[in-house]
């Protein structure tokens, strides 16, 4: 199964946005505190609001509280590694967990230095600083999908029909 982990978030459009992601491709999502809003903050609800009864979510207090319930494939997200997230293999058996860190910081890095072997970044033009954080997690999320051959998703649109635009 894959997951999301979320390492401090702190802007809650960006986690309504992920929660929505998560649903959409039934991976499950993992925040580990602190988190910088409350889970029933009005933007972060609005975000995610109609997904959020279908979401498989856990909370944790803590990295070590996290780490001791989770083994599985890390795959952590960072402007620092020399890796792109294209490199990774998601297709290795078991779990894998795709961690992102605080918008504004990324993962703490004591967490990142112990786990260098297992960091990727996003490639970006040179000038800019960083992406959305909601947008990294679906890039990762749907590369690890794709070399996974998008299991169990539906390839065709459901709610109109299969051929909805060719009968229109």
């Amino acid at each position: 199964m894959n997951h999301i982990v979320l390492v401090h978030p702190v802007i809650p459009q960006n986690t309504g946005n992920i929660m929505r992601t998560c649903v959409a491709t039934h991976t499950a999502l993992h925040i580990i505190k602190p988190i910088g809003f409350s889970l029933d903050d009005k933007h972060m609800r609005r975000a995610g609001l109609d997904y959020i009864k279908d979401l498989n979510m856990t909370i944790y207090e803590n990295w070590e509280e996290f780490t001791a319930k989770n083994p599985g494939h890390y795959h952590f997200y960072t402007r620092y590694s020399k890796r792109t997230y294209a490199d990774e293999d998601y297709t290795v058996e078991g779990d894998h967990y795709l961690l992102f860190g605080h918008e504004h910081d990324g993962i703490p890095h004591d967490i990142l230095k112990q786990h260098l072997d297992e960091c990727v970044r996003i490639p970006m033009y040179q000038d800019s600083r960083s992406l959305n954080l909601s947008n990294c997690v679906a890039l990762g999320l749907y590369e690890c999908l794709r070399q996974q051959d998008f299991p169990d998703l539906v390839r065709h649109e459901v709610q109109k029909g299969e051929d909805f635009i060719y009968n229109e």
